[in-house]
């Protein structure tokens, strides 16, 4: 990853709907971690958007990336806030990896990238504890027409979008696949995974075509508010532009 990409990325995580996705999935996470410290694997965490605030939590965490620049990032930023002793950073594959006795695994915007799904959630179970948490979050294919349809005003880009799993990301320049929660959910199942919670996160914010108006606090903090509202509520869960799955060891 160049630090154009790096760079990129950071001013992506800094818009309204880079913070929702970070701040609703948090939510959702609290939901089922208790008040004790635990030990927290971030599988393909990047630069710790997802780690980190569990760390300043008193949580310890352990971000593994292939990125030399996203881990140098977390690094420099867990410095800035005083976590760098509960946050450890491990450059590798997560293919790669063989760790285990974590109390609980994340799995965020990962899977899309990977050719074996089911290998890939096998692997992150497998660096569980017996009774840990894993959450699994990636883009919903549900959500692709919509977006088309709505935000895009494309009717014939939204019926295309109903017969492919297959997507482009403008901010890595990759091709990647998209799933449901329905499948997903069924894999972990056959693992020997519960979903205790399946989440939506960006129910209505990337369905609203004006961005400009998400930068106005006033705004921003209503949407917010509602995102967490409907996050567990159905049928939001389904239509979001992310699922996330909590699911027990």
């Amino acid at each position: 990853m160049t630090d154009d990409t790096t760079s990129a990325w950071r001013e992506w995580r800094a818009s309204p709907w880079g913070r929702l996705r970070y701040t609703v999935a948090s939510v959702n996470l609290d939901r089922h971690l208790g008040a004790d410290p635990v030990r927290v694997l971030d599988l393909a965490g990047g630069d710790g958007g997802d780690a980190l605030p569990l760390a300043e939590r008193g949580h310890h965490v352990t971000i593994v990336d292939r990125s030399p620049e996203m881990l140098a990032t977390a690094v420099r930023d867990a410095e800035a806030a005083g976590v760098r002793d509960r946050v450890e950073v491990v450059e590798a594959d997560v293919a790669d990896l063989d760790l285990h006795g974590f109390d609980v695994v994340l799995c965020h915007n990962l899977i899309q990238y990977v050719d074996d799904v089911t290998a890939c959630l096998a692997g992150a179970l497998a660096a569980l504890k017996p009774g840990g948490l894993l959450s699994v979050m990636a883009l919903n294919r549900h959500s692709a027409p919509l977006v088309a349809a709505l935000r895009q005003t494309d009717p014939a880009a939204a019926l295309a979008a109903l017969e492919t799993d297959r997507a482009r990301t403008a901010t890595f320049g990759t091709t990647l696949t998209l799933h449901t929660a329905e499948d997903v959910g069924d894999r972990l199942a056959a693992l020997g995974c519960r979903v205790l919670g399946h989440y939506g996160i960006r129910a209505f914010c990337d369905y609203i075509a004006d961005d400009e108006r998400k930068h106005d606090p006033e705004f921003f903090a209503d949407l917010e508010r509602l995102e967490l509202a409907v996050t567990a509520r159905p049928p939001y869960p389904h239509v979001a532009r992310q699922f996330q799955l909590v699911g027990s060891k």
